[in-house]
């Protein structure tokens, strides 16, 4: 497993392409037997030499639900009510900017409805 890791991290500099084929039918190829696990593993050490569309749509939904995250335990912590329809918007929302926005927000606002509004509704410019 380890040689495997290895060898993929040397063709990687080599051929992205081939490295991000590699680990693909690897990861399939393991399915749910034992060596699943292990192998995951040793892909989440360092991932960042994958610089393909995919990786990096990977790390940026990665981002988004960790801001999301971030987000609900901001407001809970304030004592923000968020309703069911309001957690589905900041769970369902792939964009870490307007995640980044809505945080901010967060910061000072009294309800979702601040958190939400846009910068006409608000009459203020978002920053």
């Amino acid at each position: 497993m380890v040689r495997s890791f290895q060898a993929l991290k040397s063709v990687s500099a080599d051929d992205e392409s081939t490295a991000g084929t590699f680990t693909e039918l690897m990861e399939q190829g393991l399915g749910t037997t034992q060596a699943a696990d292990p192998w995951r593993h040793l892909m989440a050490v360092d991932l960042s030499f994958f610089q393909s569309q995919t990786a990096q749509q990977l790390r940026a939904e990665g981002r988004a639900e960790s801001r999301a995250k971030d987000l609900l335990l901001l407001l809970g912590h304030r004592g923000v009510e968020v309703s069911e329809q309001d957690r589905a918007r900041i769970v369902g929302c792939g964009d870490p900017d307007v995640l980044g926005l809505w945080f901010r927000k967060a910061l000072t606002a009294t309800s979702t409805a601040e958190v939400f509004a846009s910068a006409e509704e608000a009459g203020t410019a978002d920053r």
